[in-house]
């Protein structure tokens, strides 16, 4: 009789705990349906991209002006709507968590669709596709001829953290360490510093030697 009472109170006071998480997350929902992020962008005139540099389709000029096809694409789209943009520079491991607590509208990058990913955010229709590329370092890696001779201890591997190519350069390299950066060129200085053999990226990318 003791143990039910308890299982009783137990499932009682799950309930009651239960009920302001609920509520909160009906309210939530609410707010959701009343206004949208396309009605957030219009009621407030801007259009917050959250971005990060990819050369060559988000960079910085010699005068520090962010330039490059998705750059175009996010300018395109606010005009289109009659607001302003705003970019919002953010490292490329944290965007998606970046986008999910309103630090901006919406990601116009190159990012690849993986379901991981798109259990958290929609996806528009693709504008363009690419594959990987690797740029090795003369020195360090002249004598190599095959993707096999970068998959052993000792070869350094550089990337950067959070993209697509990290994924690749285990699945082919797996032997080989893994240098991940927050910043694209720095894992390219470290191939022309020669403390990596290669980069592995997105392309387009030049295939040629550093």
């Amino acid at each position: 009789m003791g143990t039910r009472r308890v299982i009783i109170l137990l499932t009682a006071v799950a309930f009651v705990l239960c009920m302001p998480v609920l509520s909160q997350a009906g309210k939530i929902h609410k707010q959701l349906v009343a206004e949208s992020t396309l009605d957030q962008v219009l009621r407030r005139g801007v259009l917050r991209v959250g971005m990060s540099t990819f050369v060559p389709w988000a960079m910085k000029d010699k005068k520090g002006k962010l330039v490059g096809f998705e750059i175009d694409v996010a300018r395109r789209v606010a005009k289109d709507m009659g607001v302003k943009v705003q970019f919002v520079p953010t490292k490329w491991a944290g965007i998606i968590p970046a986008l999910l607590t309103g630090k901006f509208d919406v990601i116009i990058g190159g990012m690849g669709i993986l379901p991981k990913r798109n259990l958290k955010v929609n996806f528009s229709i693709p504008y363009d596709e690419t594959g990987m590329s690797l740029v090795a370092n003369r020195k360090l890696a002249g004598d190599f001829k095959t993707l096999d001779d970068f998959n052993r201890k000792g070869v350094v591997i550089s990337v950067r953290l959070g993209a697509t190519p990290v994924a690749a350069a285990k699945k082919h390299m797996p032997k080989a360490e893994l240098r991940q950066f927050d910043d694209e060129s720095q894992a390219i200085q470290e191939v022309v510093n020669g403390r990596a053999y290669a980069m592995v990226a997105s392309a387009p990318r030049s295939q040629c030697r550093s």
